[in-house]
């Protein structure tokens, strides 16, 4: 199970990479919009990280201090899903919006990397 996990991890944070490119590649951009990497990243790393969710839950009971912060990312990951869904056939958005989606993102990333469970 640990081959299957580490790939649907790389996976996952492989789709964090896609919406933070897609992201970063309007940055210097006059009107934004939410564009195929961002839609398919942040499906890719909710669905994912859901998958990563049942299974480590499945195998042991890490503590709750792993759920807050599982939890927390999956909220924040969600919030990102609604908003670029909603946001996907607009011409464009509001720089606030991208600006918003933008800090979300490097949020949910920092949380993964900084908040240990330990």
């Amino acid at each position: 199970m640990t081959t299957v996990k580490s790939i649907l991890l790389v996976i996952h944070l492989l789709g964090f990479a896609a919406l933070f490119g897609g992201l970063l590649v309007q940055a210097k951009e006059p009107v934004k919009k939410v564009n195929g990497l961002m839609r398919d990243g942040i499906g890719t790393a909710f669905v994912l990280g859901l998958a990563l969710f049942g299974i480590d839950s499945a195998q042991d009971s890490p503590g709750a201090a792993w759920h807050w912060k599982m939890t927390v990312k999956l909220v924040v990951a969600l919030i990102i899903l609604v908003l670029v869904m909603i946001n996907l056939r607009k011409e464009r958005i509001p720089n606030g919006l991208w600006g918003g989606l933008l800090f979300l993102t490097v949020a949910n990333v920092c949380v993964a990397a900084i908040w240990h469970a330990h």
